[in-house]
């Protein structure tokens, strides 16, 4: 099974590990790849539920398509002047559903490696019933699950340097604040630290500063060329979905 969504790169950016896998020794190609299902298959999942699969055919579908990713030799003609990764991604499975399924050569249930467990698969088919009242194209829902795997990212490596600080317990009390959702309860969160609502107001706002910047640095990970302009554009618009 894969590890944490958050785990430490390969490269720079997610082209570097797309070339690692198709350039690589095997066992690095092996890890690079299974480093980005396990990032990116949840809004891939979501685009094939919208796009009107039902449960089980979207779980075969998606479990098949890294499938055909890890086993193929899919990567062959992969060329990072495409630019967003989060469209590369989007085009193979787009092309996946076309040619691979209409061609009656999805998995068998339970008769192929499971990339994904029944548990992981539960929990998406959960961010599904969330948008299914909403008018939002598979694209929009791919997009929107996009910004969401990366925010998370993001949040995961911000809770890592606060473990790694000794201070896991200050971010259990400032993380409700990254979104900016409970600032007028900073009294409640001085008084469960210990200390004074002023340190609270400059600890949240240092916070936000470095998810910010953490964020940044996964949005530029999936760009081909991450230049500071192309960050802040697909910032702007992955955050203007959420």
């Amino acid at each position: 099974m894969f590890g944490a969504a958050g785990g430490a790169g390969f490269g720079s950016t997610q082209w570097s590990m797309v070339l690692a896998a198709r350039d690589g020794e095997p066992e690095r190609a092996q890890a690079a790849l299974e480093e980005l299902c396990a990032t990116y298959w949840r809004p891939l999942y979501h685009y094939v539920r919208r796009s009107g699969y039902s449960v089980e055919d979207a779980q075969d579908l998606t479990q098949t398509f890294f499938a055909r990713l890890l086993e193929r030799d899919t990567l062959r003609h992969v060329d990072p002047a495409l630019g967003k990764f989060r469209a590369f991604l989007l085009a193979s499975l787009k092309n996946f559903l076309a040619n691979e399924w209409r061609r009656g050569q999805a998995m068998k249930r339970g008769g192929a490696a499971q990339f994904l467990s029944l548990e992981e698969m539960t929990r998406a088919e959960e961010g599904c019933a969330v948008v299914a009242a909403a008018p939002l194209t598979p694209e929009r829902v791919y997009e929107r699950n996009w910004a969401m795997a990366l925010s998370g990212r993001a949040a995961a490596r911000l809770e890592a340097e606060f473990t790694a600080a000794g201070k896991s317990r200050v971010y259990g009390q400032l993380k409700q604040y990254l979104t900016g959702d409970r600032e007028a309860r900073y009294s409640e969160v001085a008084a469960a630290l210990g200390i004074s609502e002023v340190t609270v107001r400059v600890s949240v706002h240092r916070m936000r500063g470095r998810f910010r910047e953490l964020l940044q640095d996964e949005v530029g990970r999936t760009l081909a060329e991450p230049g500071e302009a192309a960050i802040e554009e697909e910032l702007r618009h992955l955050l203007a979905i959420l």
